[in-house]
């Protein structure tokens, strides 16, 4: 088993959902068959300028998932699919270089400057020193703070800097505890602590925000801790939408069920008729998840 790097634009136009699976051709087969059973970090790279997009590529490391199998592509020769599970976003996308300090270390030319032409494979295998290194500065944001008390006996071992970051670690963020804390940070992150569907911000007294992550595809039916799955929500309008009463079209337009929302509860909702987004494009709810929901939750 091997760690690795998975590159891949998060558009629409690519047969990669991140969340499930990873498309590749067979030039990096040798490779990407060492990562089954181990974990894998994606990368999105800068974007070409003939790509329609109001983000230009974030250059950064975003998540990291475990790779279950490798199967081929049945309509395209030569190209496979690894599958994966346990996909969960970072707390903070990683920068392939921070100074001097690359967290590839072929990434790097014996000079100090950029090796352009390492970035050209789009598998790339990671040490395992320099996979947890990319993996802790990942969750900086919220190693030792949001999870200091929940995790108690092992915060110190996650939150004090002089520890190297052990195999260990990889265990705990794959926790349910783990996950739904680093879940409703990024969902909050993302919508800045905005309800999608209201457009509500509340604080309470303590200075926390009062608005929920919510799933999209739910946990029980396999849904991944993707911001591209989540939605912050204010708690009604959560109970709403986890019950079918209302739910979100690919165009995100949101729908109301016929009947079942009391019209002062549909006063909420924004006015526009369609729900609040992310300024970062690549964290817009997927239309997989959301016609999961549609087909799946909503009754109407």
């Amino acid at each position: 088993m091997a760690n690795a790097v998975f590159t891949t634009k998060v558009t629409p136009s690519y047969k990669d959902l991140p969340e499930f699976r990873y498309h590749f051709p067979r030039r990096y087969l040798d490779r990407a068959k060492q990562t089954v059973g181990d974990y894998i970090v994606y990368y999105e790279p800068r974007r070409s300028t003939s790509e329609l997009s109001s983000s230009g590529g974030r250059q950064a490391y975003f998540g990291f998932a475990r790779v279950k199998e490798i199967v081929e592509d049945k309509d395209l020769p030569d190209h496979y699919f690894a599958f994966v599970a346990d996909y969960q976003d970072f707390a903070s996308t990683v920068p392939f270089a921070e100074g001097s300090m690359y967290y590839e270390n072929a990434l790097q030319k014996e000079d100090g400057s950029t090796n352009k032409g390492a970035f050209g494979s789009a598998v790339r295998l990671l040490s395992e020193s320099e996979f947890n290194k990319i993996l802790k500065a990942g969750y900086s944001p919220i190693i030792g703070q949001e999870l200091e008390t929940a995790l108690g006996g092992l915060q110190n071992e996650i939150s004090e800097p002089d520890i190297p970051f052990e195999r260990p670690m990889v265990e705990v963020t794959v926790t349910r505890l783990f996950r739904e804390k680093s879940f409703m940070y990024n969902v909050r992150t993302a919508y800045t602590n905005r309800c999608a569907m209201t457009g509500l911000r509340l604080i309470n007294g303590g200075g926390r925000p009062e608005v929920q992550a919510a799933h999209i595809q739910p946990v029980a039916a396999k849904g991944p801790d993707s911001v591209r799955n989540g939605l912050a929500l204010s708690g009604t309008v959560h109970w709403m939408f986890d019950r079918g009463l209302i739910s979100v079209g690919d165009d995100y337009k949101i729908l109301v069920a016929k009947n079942h929302v009391p019209e002062d509860a549909a006063r909420l909702l924004n006015k526009s008729g369609a729900i609040y987004l992310p300024k970062d494009e690549t964290l817009h709810p997927n239309a997989h998840f959301l016609r999961f929901h549609r087909d799946n939750v909503f009754k109407g």
